[in-house]
């Protein structure tokens, strides 16, 4: 199959715009838009209105232009048909999904200058699930976070996989094919997940 993957940008922004409004959730009724602006680098410290699909559109087309929502998307035959939310661990610390799931995972890292790029969410078309197109899009987040210098990719899939609009970020299998490994579980009242991490290697050659 021709898939063609694409880092989003600012231009791609009507695109993107159009997959949440169409395709993204076209078999879960019961999803409203969210246009993935929970994971992002914003500081959601300052309140911020997500009540309505008018009022996360007007946010992602504020966060996406700032460059606070990152990742990539998938086309087939000019149409996006998957999208993943990949951004820089220590700098959505602050977004909301994070502040209220996610503060009993580890962020300390080894040293100071280590970077990690977190995966948090992949959403696939529903006509074009099955079709390995999250891993297409998950092999262009490794490689380009390797070429960026990152040391780690890292995600945080639910332990017991359901379906994908509560397991958004895919299941732990996708990850161990993956090279990745389980190094924290996570289980409090909200939260109940792996995080699994893997090293990547760097254009030089180097770990």
């Amino acid at each position: 199959m021709d898939i063609e993957i694409k880092k989003l940008t600012p231009d791609l922004l009507k695109d993107y715009l159009h997959f949440f409004e169409t395709e993204a959730h076209a078999d879960n009724p019961d999803e409203d838009r969210c246009y993935c602006v929970c994971w992002c680098s914003a500081d959601h410290r300052i309140k911020t209105d997500f009540s309505s699909p008018e009022k996360r559109r007007e946010l992602a087309v504020q966060y996406i232009n700032d460059g606070l929502i990152q990742g990539y998307l998938a086309y087939h035959d000019g149409k996006v048909v998957g999208w993943c939310n990949a951004n820089t661990k220590s700098e959505c610390l602050c977004c909301t999904s994070w502040l209220r799931f996610m503060t009993s995972v580890d962020t300390t890292e080894s040293s100071p200058d280590t970077k990690t790029k977190s995966v948090y969410c992949f959403t696939i078309a529903p006509d074009m699930k099955r079709k390995g197109i999250a891993a297409r899009l998950f092999e262009r987040v490794c490689n380009d976070a390797a070429a960026d210098g990152f040391d780690y990719i890292e995600s945080y899939p639910n332990k017991q996989f359901v379906d994908e609009f509560r397991a958004f970020m895919g299941p732990l299998e996708l990850y161990k094919r993956n090279g990745f490994a389980v190094c924290q579980e996570v289980k409090d009242k909200y939260t109940d997940i792996y995080v699994v991490r893997k090293q990547l290697k760097q254009q030089n050659g180097g770990l």
